[in-house]
């Protein structure tokens, strides 16, 4: 079901087809058998109680996934399954000619004798994160079946518009009395994050001068200039493509000009807070340099806050750490610590007052063609999940 998100819509969700995706998940969760199931009206949220089943004291804990993907082609998505994939390439689609090659994602080969759900080459596959759904909703049917696994108030969410940054914005989080909780929204097998960016957008409005080019000596300000001396400014070598771990960049995200008139629209993200804000002031200063050269105002710029790393909130309440920790040693599993390169609903989340780490959904090559959820680690998903409810750890 497509149920991709837009960032030009003025609604919450910004798609019905989340809000259609949203009623059929109530279903879903009224069968599985939870309670106090309801779809938010206001902010497109789906929520559900697991009630505890023991007297002894237990932490509430909830685990969230967003219901929306990413831009790119999500109509008409034809998945299917290569089982006990044996390292090679994996034809997507024969017609086409489109493959995923081992070469170019030498990941791949962590997954041989695994089984793997792949598109057809014509969409993303949607595991960004209806993965994370299935698994949140699997683990509830698990313990639901099993109830000698002990365990306190469990709860879920299902938000729309995580991939266009602002599902997360009216999150209600009375709504959702848990002392921690997990975004179900990672990638490869035992990822486990609780550092995110802290981002920025910023606008750039390229103001010029257009003449006829026979009389344009002193006249003339060409924005498609204006935009090129604008982003000349900025350090060449701040960008994603030569950045990693917790190096911070600009990016410019997309450019429109005419000679008169131009937008660039860039993100600003960085891991350590003065390092960001120093981006910010940065970025700020480019504008009022080139204001100056010119003499006259050619560039507007406008910086605006998105969400902030959750590890400044998580570092005094990392008690939802060490339990995820755990609950992924008992399963087997090394957890993998790194910084996102990115964010997540938690990272907003977290700054509401809920500590929100992100564990893995088992899904790689997100939001292309290329995307590929394994079924082996999207069970050790449920598993992780059941872990961290059992009290009797």
């Amino acid at each position: 079901m497509n149920t991709r998100s837009d960032d030009s819509s003025t609604t919450t969700p910004s798609t019905q087809s989340q809000v259609e995706f949203a009623h059929m998940l109530v279903e879903d969760l009224k069968a599985v058998g939870l309670r106090d199931i309801y779809y938010n009206e206001s902010n497109g949220f789906v929520l559900a109680t697991l009630p505890a089943n023991t007297e002894a004291e237990a932490p509430s804990i909830g685990f969230i996934a967003h219901m929306d993907t990413a831009d790119y082609n999500a109509e008409n998505i034809t998945p299917r399954i290569v089982e006990n994939y044996d390292g090679s390439d994996i034809c997507l689609n024969k017609a086409e000619q489109i493959y995923t090659r081992a070469e170019n994602f030498p990941h791949l080969k962590n997954y041989i004798g695994k089984d793997l759900i792949v598109t057809d080459g014509l969409t993303l596959l949607g595991g960004d994160d209806k993965a994370g759904i299935c698994e949140i909703i699997e683990a509830f049917t698990y313990l639901l079946a099993h109830p000698e696994i002990k365990h306190g108030t469990l709860m879920c969410a299902f938000g729309p518009d995580e991939e266009i940054g602002i599902g997360a914005d009216k999150f209600d989080v009375s709504k959702f009395p848990v002392d921690y909780a997990y975004t179900i929204d990672g990638e490869s097998l035992g990822q486990l994050e609780y550092e995110t960016f802290n981002a920025a957008s910023g606008t750039v409005m390229l103001k010029g001068v257009s003449v006829h080019t026979g009389t344009a000596k002193d006249i003339m300000i060409n924005c498609g200039k204006l935009a090129m001396q604008f982003d000349a400014m900025l350090p060449g070598a701040a960008v994603p493509e030569h950045t990693h771990n917790r190096e911070g960049f600009f990016m410019l995200m997309s450019m429109e000009t005419q000679v008169d008139t131009g937008r660039m629209n860039y993100i600003i993200r960085d891991h350590d807070k003065q390092l960001f804000e120093a981006k910010k002031t940065f970025f700020e200063q480019a504008g009022r340099t080139l204001n100056e050269i010119y003499g006259r105002e050619v560039v507007e710029v406008i910086v605006k806050d998105q969400y902030y790393n959750m590890y400044d909130v998580i570092k005094d309440r990392m008690e939802c750490v060490n339990v995820a920790k755990a609950a992924m040693k008992k399963a087997g599993i090394e957890p993998d610590c790194k910084p996102i390169r990115g964010g997540t609903d938690g990272s907003k989340i977290s700054f509401m007052g809920i500590p929100t780490p992100n564990i893995f959904a088992g899904v790689e090559n997100l939001h292309g063609r290329h995307e590929f959820a394994c079924i082996d680690d999207m069970k050790k998903a449920v598993e992780i999940i059941v872990n961290i409810a059992n009290v009797e750890k």
